[in-house]
């Protein structure tokens, strides 16, 4: 009997799941940027959510020093005692914050790993996540993961496209099955920063729904361009640190994507949640990016930081301005925050984004 050819043989399935999730478009277009210059081209890239400049020198002496000194191994799933203390002396002094660093705080691969892992502490199959839009495109795919549907709550170019307390009521008393409010402040893609009034109003709001989970993504926090460049955390607003799980991390403020590290900063049952999610899935995160994290946090002056601030500013006021001068291209609402801008393009492609992407 000859064998069997390919076309004789039927594939084992896969899991059902995955006909829900769609591929990250903002993977998919850097993978096709890098291919491009793999192939020679010389590429403008504007996909991918990363800063232009490299990371401070003392954080890059803390990773070598600790290859150096032989800190590639394990360490707790958490992150090391060092990190964890210094990641809330940090939330304390400049955001109001305080965490236990043994039980409040955990360390993973990057912040998309603790959204992913906040996430499915908090709500699971047959939840509701409302997620305000324009969003990060990961996060209905998150929700969809760990079995939750996505809520989108479109926001309105008139509010900046932040969220409006209204709408957020309305939406909440409609979506009885919610769990989790995503929170991304200041905001990708608009990079719209919600005041602390605001804040203070949503928070008011959630207050009549005690069932609701804040994931508060604040990624962006230390990249703020308005007058005060305050961006309120909002696990200091009242009543709001036990219903709150903030992230966080080092690639966005430090220029720190590779070295792939993120945090979550939660009350101790959350924490514990996703530490024991974290043991199962990734154990912990690089020790040698973890030793570049501490160094990011106790050696990088505050005056790096804002010198960058100033740059990133001019560059958005000249995308903005170059964006000006473009036919049928319109920039309702100049970010405030993050390094993206928010323009209308609908015009090209068909509307097709992507297309023109």
């Amino acid at each position: 009997e000859s064998a069997p050819t390919p076309h004789d043989v039927i594939a084992p399935p896969l899991n059902p799941l995955l006909s829900q999730i769609k591929p990250s478009k903002t993977v998919e277009v850097f993978s096709l940027v890098k291919q491009m210059e793999a192939d020679g081209e010389t590429v403008t890239s504007l996909c991918v959510g990363e800063p232009d400049f490299a990371p401070p020198q003392s954080v890059l002496d803390a990773a070598t020093q600790a290859m150096q000194n032989g800190q590639t191994r394990y360490t707790a799933v958490t992150g090391t005692a060092e990190l964890r203390a210094a990641i809330a002396k940090d939330l304390k002094e400049r955001k109001g914050v305080e965490y236990n660093p043994q039980t409040e705080i955990v360390v993973g691969n990057g912040a998309k790993q603790c959204v992913y892992q906040g996430l499915m502490a908090a709500c699971g199959e047959g939840d509701e996540v409302i997620i305000p839009a324009p969003y990060w495109p990961s996060y209905p795919e998150m929700a969809l993961l760990v079995g939750a549907k996505p809520v989108i709550l479109e926001t309105k170019v008139q509010d900046g496209y932040l969220i409006n307390p209204s709408d957020l009521d309305r939406c909440l008393s409609q979506h009885p099955k919610a769990k989790v409010l995503m929170l991304c402040n200041p905001s990708n893609p608009t990079g719209g920063v919600h005041s602390t009034e605001l804040l203070a109003e949503i928070a008011r709001v959630v207050q009549k729904y005690p069932q609701i989970v804040i994931l508060a993504d604040e990624i962006y926090e230390r990249l703020v361009y308005t007058s005060d460049g305050k961006c309120t955390s909002f696990a200091s607003l009242p009543d709001m640190f036990h219903r709150t799980i903030t992230l966080n991390g080092f690639s966005k403020s430090h220029a720190m994507t590779g070295f792939r590290l993120g945090y979550l900063a939660a009350p101790a049952r959350f924490a514990k949640a996703v530490a024991t999610l974290q043991g199962q899935i990734t154990s912990c995160a690089s020790s040698v990016s973890q030793a570049a994290g501490v160094a990011a946090l106790r050696d990088v002056g505050e005056e790096w930081l804002l010198s960058n601030v100033e740059i990133m500013k001019s560059k958005r006021d000249y995308v903005l301005g170059e964006l000006e001068k473009m036919k049928d291209v319109e920039v309702a609402v100049p970010p405030n925050g993050a390094f993206y801008v928010l323009p209308d393009v609908s015009k090209y492609y068909g509307g097709d984004d992507t297309q023109l992407c």
